[in-house]
């Protein structure tokens, strides 16, 4: 049942992808999710709250916002450059912010009361790992709380996207380029979950409805601050105003110019530490 979705030690969003990420994806794709699992949190006993892959912050403001006052904060990610994001758009909140490997938690056993990682797994090259040290480090009884993209298929924007690129681009493209809609298969995300010691789990898919105020403004967050970016620029640079071009143009007549709205799916996960 285990898949092989090994990153390359140098996949990491750095450069210019973190503001076009915040800019353009985070309020399409992403804010419809972190509102969705901040209400999911009871949090009147959390007292230290960890978020892993926090990205640019739009998990972390909500976060932030749900938990009580005196309750710590730590959100982590690997990427430096998405913190600086992150750290510069929510300097007001009490937010501690940490580059962490999800392999490797710098936290004592039973710990920490809540765990929450939004769309991060995907790139974490160890999943039994990642997932024995988030158990390690949660206390009895405390909650695991992270989600993952659903089949790309049923994610309208990004499929749509995607193939306009391949058209361009080598078929297959780089395993790593495929990462992002890797895991979505609820029997091996449960075995994943219980072979690491969990043994109270829920996963369910949820559909939401993606908006950008144009598709040209969706068009910009797809192609610069995604992953096929680099790919597309080093291979032939004036691929990429043709592929804007095409995909703008495809998506206005499938989901409207201005506003454009889409579906979209994620896999939410809960599991509880006995």
């Amino acid at each position: 049942m285990n898949i092989d979705t090994t990153p390359p030690l140098s996949f990491i969003f750095s450069g210019s992808i973190p503001q076009h990420y915040e800019q353009c994806l985070g309020p399409m794709f992403f804010e419809p999710y972190a509102i969705e699992v901040a209400n999911r949190i009871e949090s009147s006993s959390i007292r230290l709250a960890l978020e892993i892959a926090s990205g640019t912050g739009r998990v972390t403001r909500h976060l932030r916002n749900v938990l009580p006052r005196e309750a710590k904060l730590i959100a982590s990610d690997i990427s430096v450059d998405m913190l600086s994001v992150a750290k510069e758009k929510l300097r007001d909140l009490d937010i501690e912010w940490s580059v962490i490997n999800a392999e490797q938690l710098p936290f004592d056993d039973n710990s920490v009361d809540l765990v929450v990682c939004c769309f991060g797994y995907m790139f974490v090259p160890d999943k039994m790992r990642a997932f024995s040290e988030v158990y390690r480090v949660l206390r009895p009884g405390r909650m695991f709380l992270f989600t993952t993209w659903d089949k790309l298929e049923l994610n309208a924007v990004s499929n749509g996207y995607r193939q306009v690129a391949k058209r361009y681009l080598e078929d297959p493209l780089p395993q790593e380029y495929n990462l992002p809609f890797s895991i979505h298969d609820e029997e091996i995300i449960t075995s994943w979950l219980q072979d690491t010691g969990f043994s109270k789990i829920k996963i369910e898919r949820v559909k939401k409805v993606s908006r950008a105020e144009t598709a040209k403004q969706a068009v910009a967050g797809l192609t610069q601050g995604g992953l096929i970016y680099d790919e597309i620029m080093k291979r032939n640079p004036a691929w990429m105003d043709e592929i804007k071009t095409i995909v703008e143009q495809e998506l206005a007549e499938k989901y409207g110019a201005a506003p454009m709205t889409a579906s979209m799916s994620a896999v939410i996960s809960e599991a509880w530490k006995s």
